[in-house]
């Protein structure tokens, strides 16, 4: 098997390294604590489920984007938090148990809120007559990458504390070459979908993702979470899993051009989600501080 062919697995098992990782910092009480936060969870649903596919249908339709891209974000908008969101909460100081409960949620939920969203707007847009089913695989996906590792980490942790703490800031280096890793990849996969519509597409999708981590972050401090739950939140609503909305676009509506908002998304979200973390989170940390 070569490099290349062997690279989907080898990052898979990084980032169920990472997961792992995660759960070395995470115990069972993180979890049970969220039934006190029931707010956090239904205002991250809200905002995933309603506010931002209204966004993008309000961004194709102000910036008169082509009816087939404004298709592609709409499935973009439709799709759930990505495991970049954990990693990304992980390091940026985010309640990493809710990260993990809401992407958990987000994906049993989307597999009935993808398909309407996206038909919804192929109808509305497009008027093409296919249609997206429901997606079952992707719950085993999450299990399989995210909830099980995270629980083997959760386990060694209760039983050898020290390793755990031991674990910590080599998991963290981790997670940014992982990260590192993931956009690098994603840059050179959709370079040539890159030079070829992000003239067009670029600031539509740039201006979204923006849209989804502020609003994530600032409705959620509006609404009286504290930091870390708002920082959660922030990158659950801005890190899509554009991998589904690429597969969708590609396998189920076989469509090239509903990918390229996704594709362009899945390299921009690093460096947006990155400038986030640096700028306003790290920020906001320091001017308490120094407070």
């Amino acid at each position: 098997m070569s490099f290349t062919a062997a690279l989907p697995a080898l990052l898979l098992g990084a980032l169920a390294l990472v997961m792992f990782g995660l759960g070395l910092s995470l115990s069972v009480g993180d979890f049970a604590r969220l039934r006190h936060h029931p707010k956090a969870v239904l205002l991250a649903l809200a905002i995933q489920m309603l506010l931002l596919p209204a966004a993008a249908w309000a961004l194709v339709v102000v910036l008169r984007v082509e009816p087939i891209y404004a298709v592609g974000l709409l499935l973009l908008a439709a799709s759930p938090g990505g495991v970049s969101a954990n990693l990304f909460s992980h390091l940026f100081g985010g309640n990493v148990a809710m990260n993990i409960s809401l992407t958990a949620i987000n994906t049993v939920l989307s597999i009935v809120s993808l398909p309407l969203i996206t038909n919804w707007a192929i109808a509305s847009f497009v008027q093409s007559g296919q249609i997206v089913p429901l997606q079952f695989g992707k719950v085993f996906e999450v299990v399989g990458v995210i909830l099980v590792p995270v629980l083997i980490g959760m386990a060694v942790r209760s039983k050898r504390p020290g390793f755990a703490a031991r674990m910590e800031k080599p998991m963290k280096l981790l997670s940014m070459l992982v990260l590192a890793a993931f956009a690098l990849i994603a840059i050179a996969k959709e370079w040539t979908a890159l030079n070829q519509s992000f003239a067009s597409l670029g600031p539509v999708v740039l201006a979204f993702n923006l849209l989804s981590l502020l609003a994530g972050y600032y409705l959620s401090r509006w609404g009286g979470l504290d930091k870390s739950m708002a920082t959660a939140v922030s990158f659950e609503i801005g890190i899509h899993n554009s991998t589904l909305a690429i597969f969708v676009a590609l396998s189920v509506l076989q469509n090239f051009q509903l990918a390229l908002p996704a594709a362009i998304y899945s390299v921009s979200m690093y460096l947006t989600a990155a400038l986030f973390g640096v700028g306003v989170l790290r920020r906001r940390t320091a001017q308490a501080q120094t407070a």
